[in-house]
């Protein structure tokens, strides 16, 4: 967890723990619910999005220390020197302070959202037939599909399943004998967790399942009363490594994902949190049945699992809806592809540049789907991360495998938390017939690729598209990411060298193009780092921008701060941890380093070198040594002109920010960006968002006019190229005598042209059209 195993001793004043770190990112996600400039519904999703990041946390990193921490000796990280005992008490110190934040931010929200029509009410709120209706909720859907448990202290404690919901109460007995006894229910996931008590005249009440449990717990336990009473819910390590696990030799790799998944609900309890009023012995009693101690005891003042609240916004009342939520935004098609063309020819004519959330992903998804019916394409090979569960893509994918094509695809079932959805993907492509490969041993593959091969007229054509984040419809809408699309020959010879060694179990191979990891990716970095170093102590200009989610790798931290001192300026856009701290005087002076957290999950990762930023990567690895060294990710360069610009533009824009931007201080904390008073406010994401609908309308306006010009010119031409034909007779009416004549007309024939357009083309078999009717 941090140690790098180096035994030399670290400078550790310009660095900071990983732990620590990233709680002040996620108080910076709890920021923004505080932020009123953001709709008020929108302001209540971002708690919402902190209480998951925490348990998340929680249970993969607070998961893994508390296991070290049981260890005689104990490994120090290697950013702070702190062992993992000190690192756990630490985290934990830091979250009453946290969730207090957030329960203080939720009832100020609720509260205005009230007065908007909208309230969670409690069982001491129900008035009037609410009761009834609460109750009757209870009888009909709720009661007959639960167990309460009674628990004594000659029985065992129960397995209480990682992150589930359980009402706990004590009891009362008549019987002397029968002390200390707890009543426990687990909130059936199986029923919807919000349940409206009223919805009428745009004015929504309603009553979370947990709570309606609590309001009849007088009717759980028989002759047995229930005193005070909590919802708890118990986290649990999920820091499972599957490779460890012991794989049988034999052993089908998704029955084995699928065990380990089962054994994550019963392994060590990290958390116990408690929201409600239960009495000091019961929390005790608890406490001990699970092994925690004292500090991993957590009272809240709010609801246990705030993903109720997603499921809101679908009954947010019609008339509330436009000034709670974010505007809608719709993301734009690319204006680098002209609709209704062939994709494959665009993208073989020049590289294209996609960037999401602004460009909408349909632009890969149709070139997939057409290449997957187009008989030139005779291979399909990809890497999947995390998939959507509705995914275009994979459909594609078993349409190609259907028709005979070649699919090669890396599913990486150890996508932490998506291991399941990527098992039923897998199973559904292999049965299609498509080649189902999983990742090497102890290296997850998170590269983001994929190839498409084309054998036309003797020839052999690669298009290489290579993203920073999955390719996954859902997050395409949701998280900054790019796309590239090329044609480049040797990045094409690189991605195909990349899947014959991912296919032979070779994580060593050697490319001209891509840095791939877990060999080639960080030396990349290293060297334009080195290169950027060297032009300064030439007394040249030296410059470096990173945008990642996270720097944790201690060689490359040490490497950028050894820029530093010789005055390479290094500007860094970090959404999540940073161990690296700026602005310490010898080390970082010359290091900035910002943060973005808005609408949008900041995602993608650039590696930029030079002033002019003469070199620039995208890829999908992050700045941390599990990414560097334990993965398989690809940094590809971006070498076509125009697609540089975007994102070097992008970078002066995300440097712009002044509104959503915080910069890191000397003591690891996120501040609001300095602004002059004559500097207008900058929303980096909305300029994006403003600036992909004009570029999309531009576009159109310029197919168009370019449309209506050659019309225009096709009309000159045809006028000026227009040779007679011999006099022909037209059928008619005479309007004097109703008889039948003869009239002369002299038809205008065009002259041959082999080249032409589509609208040139179309006015001459107009005319041909009418010179065969009329003869």
């Amino acid at each position: 967890m941090g140690n790098d195993g180096h035994d030399k001793k670290r400078d550790m004043t310009y660095t900071q723990n990983r732990e620590l770190s990233w709680l002040r990112f996620d108080e910076r996600v709890l920021a923004e619910s505080m932020d009123e400039s953001v709709p008020l519904f929108e302001r209540l999703k971002f708690i919402a999005i902190f209480e998951s990041n925490m348990r998340e946390f929680l249970m993969v990193r607070m998961g893994g220390l508390s296991s070290l921490a049981t260890l005689k000796r104990q490994p120090r990280d290697n950013k702070s020197g702190m062992t993992p005992s000190e690192q756990v008490a630490a985290v934990f110190s830091e979250l009453p302070g946290l969730f207090s934040q957030a329960a203080g931010s939720l009832r100020s929200i609720e509260s205005l959202l009230r007065a908007k029509g909208i309230e969670r009410i409690t069982p001491a709120e129900l008035i009037g037939t609410e009761r009834d209706t609460v109750r009757s909720y209870f009888n009909r859907n709720v009661q007959p599909i639960f167990s309460p448990l009674i628990i004594d202290p000659r029985h065992p404690f129960p397995n209480l399943r990682n992150g589930a919901l359980y009402v706990v109460c004590t009891l009362a007995s008549t019987s002397e004998d029968e002390q200390g006894l707890l009543g426990i229910i687990e909130v059936p996931t199986s029923l919807p967790r919000v349940v409206e008590v009223s919805n009428e005249n745009g004015h929504l009440r309603y009553i979370l399942l947990e709570d309606i449990i609590l309001a009849c717990l007088d009717s759980c336990f028989g002759a047995y009363a229930p005193q005070d009473s909590a919802v708890i819910r118990v986290t649990r390590n999920a820091d499972l490594d599957p490779d460890g696990e012991g794989v049988e030799e034999d052993e089908d790799y998704r029955q084995h994902m699928k065990k380990v998944l089962k054994k994550r609900l019963r392994l060590q309890p990290v958390l116990l949190a408690i929201h409600g009023d239960l009495g000091r012995d019961a929390v005790k009693s608890i406490r001990k049945a699970l092994h925690l101690t004292q500090q991993a005891v957590l009272s809240v003042n709010m609801p246990l699992d705030l993903g109720f609240i997603f499921s809101l916004e679908g009954k947010l009342p019609a008339a509330a809806r436009e000034k709670l939520l974010f505007p809608p935004f719709a993301p734009q098609p690319s204006p680098m592809f002209c609709p209704g063309e062939p994709m494959r020819e665009q993208v073989l004519g020049g590289d294209k540049l996609l960037f999401y959330p602004y460009e909408s992903m349909n632009t890969l998804l149709d070139l997939i789907n057409e290449a997957a019916h187009d008989d030139a394409c005779i291979s399909l090979r990809i890497t999947l991360y995390r998939v959507a569960r509705q995914s275009r893509l994979c459909e594609s994918l078993i349409s190609a495998a259907e028709r005979g094509k070649e699919v090669t695809v890396l599913m990486e079932l150890r996508a932490r938390f998506d291991e399941e959805n990527n098992i039923a993907w897998a199973e559904r492509l292999e049965e299609a017939g498509c080649t189902v490969i999983y990742g090497a041993e102890g290296f997850k593959c998170h590269s983001k690729i994929c190839q498409l091969t084309y054998h036309d007229q003797g020839r052999i054509e690669r298009i290489t598209l290579l993203g920073t984040g999955n390719f996954n419809e859902k997050t395409a809408r949701l998280y900054s990411d790019f796309m590239l699309m090329t044609a480049h020959e040797r990045i094409g010879e690189d991605a195909n060298a990349f899947f014959r060694n991912l296919t032979l179990g070779n994580l060593h191979g050697e490319y001209r193009y891509l840095g791939v990891a877990p060999a080639g990716l960080k030396p990349l970095v290293m060297d334009g780092l080195d290169r950027e170093i060297a032009r300064a102590r030439a007394g040249m200009p030296a410059h470096a921008f990173f945008k990642m989610n996270s720097l944790t790798d201690r060689e490359v931290i040490d490497k950028i701060a050894e820029a530093s001192r010789v005055g390479v300026r290094v500007d860094m856009i970090i959404r999540g941890i940073s161990c690296m701290l700026p602005g310490i005087e010898g080390s970082t002076d010359n290091v900035h380093i910002r943060s973005i957290v808005g609408r949008f999950l900041e995602h993608a990762r650039v590696y930029s070198f030079g002033e002019e930023a003469d070199t620039v990567y995208l890829s999908s690895a992050d700045m941390m040594t599990r990414n560097t060294e334990h993965r398989v990710e690809i940094a590809y360069p971006v070498l076509d002109p125009t697609c540089r610009a975007m994102v070097s533009d992008f970078m002066a824009d995300q440097l712009r920010d002044n509104v959503k931007a915080r910069e890191l201080d000397a003591r690891g904390r996120w501040v609001p960006v300095a602004r002059a008073e004559d500097e207008a406010p900058f929303n980096a994401q909305e300029h994006f968002m403003t600036q992909a609908i004009e570029r999309a309308r531009a576009a159109e306006e310029e197919r168009a006019q370019a449309a209506a010009e050659e019309e225009r010119r096709t009309r000159a031409e045809l006028l000026e190229s227009a040779q007679p034909l011999p006099s022909t007779r037209a059928c008619g009416i005479s309007p004097a005598k109703g008889e039948i004549v003869q009239a002369e007309t002299t038809i205008i024939a065009p002259a041959h042209h082999p080249a032409e357009g589509r609208f040139k083309r179309g006015w001459r078999m107009i005319v041909s059209g009418f010179k065969e009717m009329l003869s």
